[in-house]
């Protein structure tokens, strides 16, 4: 199950999320979402666990847990919508 991490202070590190998701059950990814030209983090991030039932133990677990003086926000990740180039077709 992908999910989405929010609320995040700048500071958290991928390693910081992978060892709090970690101690629900097993953690494929976590990635914190960075900024592509300033390097900073956007504040929130995704953590792939491959078993759902640990993946809903850690979301219940750690929504509203504070981490770095911020409460995080974390539900189940939304599908990306697709994006338009902002181009028309001629």
């Amino acid at each position: 199950m992908n999910i989405y991490v929010g609320n995040l202070a700048y500071g958290v590190t991928d390693a910081d999320l992978h060892g709090l998701f970690s101690a629900s059950g097993d953690v494929s990814t976590a990635s914190v979402i960075m900024d592509k030209f300033s390097g900073q983090s956007k504040g929130f991030a995704f953590v792939e666990m491959p078993n759902n039932s640990q993946a809903l133990a850690a979301i219940k677990t750690l929504n509203e847990h504070p981490l770095q003086g911020r409460n995080m926000r974390v539900n189940e990740a939304k599908p990306r919508e697709a994006r338009s180039s902002g181009r028309s077709a001629y």
